[in-house]
């Protein structure tokens, strides 16, 4: 593992070994080479060629992965003179999200992407992953390059391709659509990706997703049905993780990973505090929301969707580090900062209890006289309202009544005064 454009030190370093771990490479080495001046041809200087070279001779490297962008040229001279395979950061990530998609959409953004990128290369690529895991998804086996090595047939291809994306876009507009008439409130889990966005998914629902230590362990969207104090019924939905220097062409492609969270009521931004670069993983993420158009870019405090920051892996922590976040959290008493560990499940019900106290936040009280045996009206009072009083009113036309006191929130409401 070679990290490429000098950067943010051993952090990026980390990240780069994780997202070849994510893909089941074996890591030899990583080092970290500074490159004053890149070299149009190879990035690297000839002495640092020459020392990675060596690197690998010992390691028994058999692929060298730059953690920065290589242009086609500086990958094949690479190639020809480490006499291994080389890939840039941006074909590994293609490779896990190759790997990892499992809908029918997120398949077709990933080959997508793929093309994309390999149109400007047609090189034979990949062929030693294709290898190790015995081919995977649409690249086929190592004998398969036609695709690799046809422009027309690339454009063609990515014509079919942007053309079923499309209708795949509308079937779920047309879905999340049905959910707003509902109308169930959207809960959206956002963060870097291994900031454990799917292990609180599955805390919170007591669902099944993929949740493991691993960089881009979720790519396809997730929802299920929570229940929240106050609120009988909400959709929390899982997203892909976020990531500094994501590939251009996977800006485009997943863009539709992240419409759901366009539509939330309340985003729950998951931060992995415990890992010492969680400041400027923070950073990416609320630059992405800004590009979303979800909170003001200039100011982060500014949120055009109400949001609850979630310090995730408490649990990882020592006492004094706890301290500190602890007084950073009374400083910033202003927002919503919940701390918990999705693993143990400590104060995870305060997460909801904030959740639905966002929710309900607009919620209103309402005085409602009904007859004592109108148990569906009732009923549905205390499943989508918080019921403040239930008391005896005496005698009516139709025999014993009951007068609840009830706060909803104009949806409710709504949907209650149209039965």
């Amino acid at each position: 593992m070679i990290r490429g454009k000098g950067g943010d030190g051993d952090p990026r370093l980390e990240e780069a070994k994780g997202l070849a771990l994510a893909i089941g490479l074996e890591v030899v080495e990583g080092v970290i080479i500074p490159v004053r001046e890149p070299k149009a041809g190879t990035l690297f200087g000839e002495g640092q060629i020459q020392n990675i070279a060596t690197a690998c001779t010992l390691g028994e490297a058999e692929l060298v992965v730059v953690d920065g962008a290589l242009t086609a040229i500086q990958q094949r001279n690479l190639e020809e003179k480490l006499k291994r395979k080389v890939i840039d950061r941006t074909g590994l990530i293609l490779e896990i999200f190759g790997e990892r998609a499992r809908t029918a959409e997120g398949r077709l953004q990933v080959e997508l992407a793929h093309l994309d990128y390999q149109a400007g290369r047609l090189v034979r690529s990949w062929t030693h992953l294709e290898r190790q895991r015995g081919g995977f998804g649409f690249l086929g086996g190592p004998g398969e390059t036609q695709i690799e090595s046809d422009r027309r047939m690339i454009r063609d291809r990515m014509a079919r391709l942007r053309r079923e994306l499309e209708q795949v876009r509308r079937t779920r507009g047309l879905h999340r659509s049905r959910r707003g008439k509902a109308p169930w409130p959207v809960v959206a889990l956002v963060g870097y990706t291994n900031a454990g966005k799917s292990t609180l998914f599955n805390r919170l629902t007591g669902a099944d997703v993929m949740a493991e230590d691993l960089l881009f362990a979720t790519l396809d969207p997730t929802m299920r049905a929570i229940r929240l104090p106050g609120v009988e019924k909400a959709i929390l939905s899982d997203t892909v993780g976020f990531i500094s220097d994501l590939p251009t062409q996977l800006v485009a492609a997943f863009r539709a990973t992240l419409e759901e969270v366009t539509a939330a009521d309340v985003i729950v931004h998951v931060r992995d505090i415990a890992n010492p670069d969680t400041s400027a993983q923070k950073a990416q993420v609320l630059q992405v929301l800004a590009d979303l158009g979800l909170i003001d870019a200039e100011e982060d405090h500014v949120r055009r969707v109400p949001m609850v920051e979630v310090w995730n892996k408490w649990d990882l922590l020592d006492p004094d580090q706890m301290a500190d976040l602890d007084e950073e959290r009374a400083r910033r008493k202003d927002e919503k900062i919940v701390t918990l560990s999705a693993l143990t499940g400590h104060n995870c019900d305060e997460l909801l209890s904030v959740l639905g106290h966002m929710l309900t936040a607009e919620a209103q009280s309402y005085s409602f006289l009904l007859p004592a045996g109108d148990g569906q009206r009732i009923a549905r009072l205390h499943a989508h309202g918080e019921v403040v009083s239930d008391e005896e009113a005496g005698e009516g036309e139709q025999g014993p009544q009951r007068r609840l006191t009830v706060r909803l929130t104009p949806r409710e409401f709504g949907r209650y005064s149209r039965l």
